[in-house]
């Protein structure tokens, strides 16, 4: 009787990165792109408008559900206005602006320069 052969070892799997590394590597990939960074550039636009209107409004003493009835609105849409989550025409900053007591001013800069203007005052 013959003796059954031996099967081949597996050939072992190369050990596979940690999510965090692989999730590192495809970020920086996506980042890098034109996209992102123009993605990044509105986020941040956005998030500091919202951080200059909760901060005018609260100087003011003004509750996002007031502020919300100003300008035609509602509490819910001023809090993600405030958050930086939505990005607002000028026509909502020109009522917001309205509503708070102050002006609006909208400006351009060299894009090479790092220094910002304030977007609302």
């Amino acid at each position: 009787m013959s003796r059954p052969k031996p099967k081949p070892k597996p050939k072992a799997k190369p050990k596979a990165k940690p999510a965090a590394e692989r999730w590192e590597q495809v970020r920086g990939g996506r980042l890098a792109s034109p996209e992102a960074g123009a993605g990044y550039q509105r986020a941040r636009r956005a998030l500091e408008l919202g951080e200059r209107i909760r901060g005018l409004r609260e100087a003011g003493g003004v509750s996002q559900a007031e502020l919300g009835r100003r300008i035609g609105s509602t509490q819910p849409a001023i809090a993600r206005l405030e958050a930086g989550r939505v990005s607002p025409t000028l026509e909502t900053l020109d009522r917001v602006a309205a509503a708070l007591g102050v002006e609006l001013v909208v400006g351009f800069e060299d894009a090479q320069q790092h220094t910002r203007s304030p977007v609302v005052g």
